[in-house]
């Protein structure tokens, strides 16, 4: 008796397991079929029923991670590639994808583990730009370099390496690293108008006011967008060398779209007041006056303009009654005073 219900057991259990494997086989046939078709949404559903069969066949989680990649599911496809992992896959197209999927959907810790089996696995694989450029994304700019370099040697003409090894010494405010670097980027890739630009700031942190002037106007010609920051850094610019009426030029342009934009009232005044056009310069500082009276280091500085007119009387009262409006600027009349006017 005991013997006939061992039988029936193993049968029932059998006819299981053979049930299931023909299940399996029954979704995936009918998967690779629809694949056949180009219905990916129907070969999903087919593969996702075969592997609840048979969770553990290679062939069928392949092919699922496959789909699960081409339908953009990249985090369950990066699960199914980590299946095969388990499954007894090493090869080193398999650490790629997953290496890749991890970077795309910023699982830098994962990234950099799938990185070293790869180069394990192949060591002609080239792995050091994704580590330098995850650890530039974790502000880690020592790590950074010491892999992008090693980067560049592999990728000679990939513009985007020395351009991030530019940005990690810009982040460290070490600029004379920085720049051959930037000028290689720009070299090696000319539709980057954003570095060219960027360059141009950084040229200027470092008060190198002609280069600056020339990477900005570069930019431009490259096609960068002449927006209203764009062009007050390109009018300080034209000052910063002494060309007064370019830069004036350009820093009217923004004042016909922004004309109480106070910071650049301020620079045409300044502009012209420490050429030693006076009157011009009284006549922004008025402008300044105009959408706020109650600025007494314009109205100061009128004053200042009088004086160096030669309307002296004139000047002194306007500084007094700004200094009354604003005790502090008598520490800068006293400087004025102490530079000789």
């Amino acid at each position: 008796m005991k013997s006939n219900l061992l039988i029936l057991t193993f049968l029932v259990i059998t006819s299981s397991a053979f049930g299931q494997t023909d299940s399996a086989d029954f979704f995936y046939q009918k998967a690779l079929k629809e694949k056949e078709a180009g219905r990916k949404l129907e070969v999903w559903k087919n593969l996702d029923k075969a592997f609840k069969y048979k969770p553990d066949d290679k062939a069928i989680v392949s092919e699922l991670a496959t789909i699960l990649l081409d339908l953009r599911k990249y985090g369950q496809a990066k699960e199914m590639f980590k299946k095969l992992e388990q499954l007894g896959e090493n090869s080193p197209a398999l650490y790629k994808q997953i290496l890749t999927l991890s970077y795309n959907t910023k699982q830098f810790d994962d990234a950099i583990i799938y990185a070293e089996k790869l180069k394990k696995a192949d060591p002609n694989e080239k792995v050091s730009l994704y580590i330098g450029k995850i650890n530039y994304d974790r502000d880690n700019y020592g790590e950074a370099i010491k892999y992008l370099l090693v980067a560049e040697k592999e990728e000679p003409q990939n513009a985007e390496i020395p351009y991030l090894i530019a940005h990690s010494y810009a982040d460290m405010a070490n600029y004379n690293l920085c720049l051959p670097y930037f000028e290689k980027a720009i070299q090696l890739d000319v539709s980057k108008n954003n570095w060219v630009y960027e360059l141009g700031l950084v040229c200027y942190a470092m008060h190198a006011d002609k280069d600056a002037l020339k990477y900005m106007l570069l930019a431009a010609e490259r096609g960068y967008k002449r927006d209203n920051d764009y062009l007050e850094n390109l009018g300080i610019a034209y000052l910063n060398t002494g060309n007064l009426d370019d830069g004036l030029k350009i820093l009217k342009e923004i004042l016909a779209k922004k004309p109480s934009d106070m910071n650049i009232l301020n620079m045409v005044a300044e502009a012209y007041y420490y050429t030693g056009k006076f009157a011009e310069a009284i006549d922004y500082w008025d402008l300044v006056l105009t959408y706020d009276k109650t600025n007494a280091q314009s109205l100061y500085m009128i004053g200042m303009s009088y004086q160096k007119k030669g309307e002296k009387d004139k000047g002194i009262t306007l500084c007094d009654k700004a200094i009354e409006m604003d005790p502090s600027l008598s520490s800068y009349k006293q400087k004025k005073m102490m530079a000789g006017l």
